[in-house]
């Protein structure tokens, strides 16, 4: 017998009003977007500064940074699930906030880049805490609807993050948003330490040893729920990453348009906030699968007339933003609601899960994306077939998930409980 939408009345237990428990979640969320996006304006500077012999090797400091973050993750949710959320989130943000400071004094790049796969281990908390304070609290459609809701705010950092690195440059030497991006992460640590308290049940706390861990793993991967939306994410996953890869050459050489990299960012993830926001209104009603896989085909629909316009040489500015924009919303509507259903049965070892999840989601994508980036030639055709080739493989895996049958959620009536 299938497992309920949701789980019945899932007491919150984090004690705040809801707004700031979102809020917080999306805040510490965002530290890890803003460690990626505040670097992307930066990265011409930093290049010249270090004297980097080609182009495309400034995107390692992007790289290196995601690569650590997808590693790292394998380490906080056991941590977490052994001694809480709340003394793992402390300890992380000040490990981040130092990593920050030695980023900023950087001076070579293979320090910097030490700094920042540091940076990017502690960073690696974000993911895992997030998913598994929200999952202690919620379940179901109704934890859905809360991913979605911190995702919205969330993303209001990636459409002001490049504006801000911009606005930074022009006062001051890239360093500067390193110390930015450390103060904020002490903030958030302050933030968490005065008002977050412990939201693990001492019921579901696990021992750090190898046989917990190989069975809180085994459940993982095991789970064709857990693992495959997890695969399948990553494998979306890896448009997003290639694209902050390449989007700051995409403007400057493909459009010769990059004084205008931080209007024409924030314009396209503007989109993926208005998906997220409509996720959260409707996700209860209708539920996960349903939207999420007719996000994932119309986004590889969208993608597919990408192909035609970048191939036969039609792709204009405002085509790339518009259309980049809605591959980015319907990216929004499959992200929170994947991630929501690889969790779902996971709830008793939610910071294991989210780790592996994590992991798995982060590497894949990485990898895309790194192969998207290197692949930079001077046009939008390696982004654009990258984005269609993970969305076709994440539909291939969507369909062993549910075995074959896609759309199973339905419409709820108001004041009804969910199938």
């Amino acid at each position: 017998m299938r497992a309920p939408a949701s789980s019945p009345a899932t007491e919150a237990v984090h004690g705040l009003p809801l707004w700031e428990f979102i809020v917080l979640m999306a805040s510490l969320t965002a530290v890890n977007a803003l460690g990626i996006d505040m670097m992307l304006a930066a990265l011409p500077d930093i290049g010249r500064e270090l004297r980097l012999s080609a182009e495309n090797h400034q995107q390692l400091v992007v790289s290196v940074y995601v690569g650590s973050f997808g590693v790292g993750q394998l380490f906080w949710g056991p941590i977490a699930d052994r001694f809480g959320r709340r003394p793992i989130l402390l300890g992380a943000m000040a490990i981040y906030a130092a990593m920050s400071f030695l980023a900023a004094h950087a001076g070579s790049l293979e320090l910097l880049l030490v700094a920042r796969a540091l940076q990017g281990l502690a960073a690696a908390s974000t993911r895992v805490l997030s998913s598994s304070i929200v999952r202690d609290c919620y379940a179901g459609r109704t934890m859905a609807k809360i991913m979605s809701l911190a995702f919205m705010v969330f993303l209001a950092v990636p459409i002001l993050a490049p504006s801000l690195g911009q606005l930074i440059l022009l006062v001051a030497p890239w360093h500067w948003i390193f110390y930015v991006l450390g103060g904020f992460s002490l903030g958030v640590g302050l933030w968490a330490g005065l008002r977050l308290p412990e939201t693990l049940s001492p019921v579901n706390r696990r021992p750090i040893n190898l046989g917990a861990i190989i069975e809180a793993s085994r459940q993982v991967i095991t789970s064709r729920i857990s693992i495959g939306y997890a695969v399948a994410m990553g494998c979306i996953y890896g448009g997003l990453m290639g694209f902050l890869n390449s989007a700051q050459q995409i403007l400057a050489h493909s459009f010769g348009r990059p004084d205008l990299f931080g209007v024409c960012f924030g314009a396209i993830v503007v989109f993926m906030a208005v998906s997220a926001l409509l996720n959260a209104r409707i996700v209860e009603r209708f539920g996960q699968r349903l939207i999420s896989h007719i996000a994932l085909l119309a986004m590889i629909a969208i993608c597919a007339l990408r192909l035609i316009l970048v191939m036969s040489g039609q792709e204009t500015l405002i085509l790339f933003i518009l259309l980049s924009g809605l591959t980015f919303a319907f990216y929004g509507l499959c992200g929170s609601n994947f991630g929501s259903l690889a969790m779902e049965p996971m709830g008793h070892i939610a910071g294991t899960a989210a780790s592996i999840q994590g992991f798995v989601s982060t590497m894949i994508g990485t990898c895309i994306g790194l192969v998207i980036g290197q692949s930079f030639q001077g046009t939008t055709l390696p982004l654009t077939l990258g984005w269609e080739l993970g969305g076709l493989a994440a539909l291939a895996i969507v369909l062993w998930i549910e075995r074959g049958r896609l759309f199973r959620g339905h419409y709820v009536r108001p004041g009804s409980s969910p199938p």
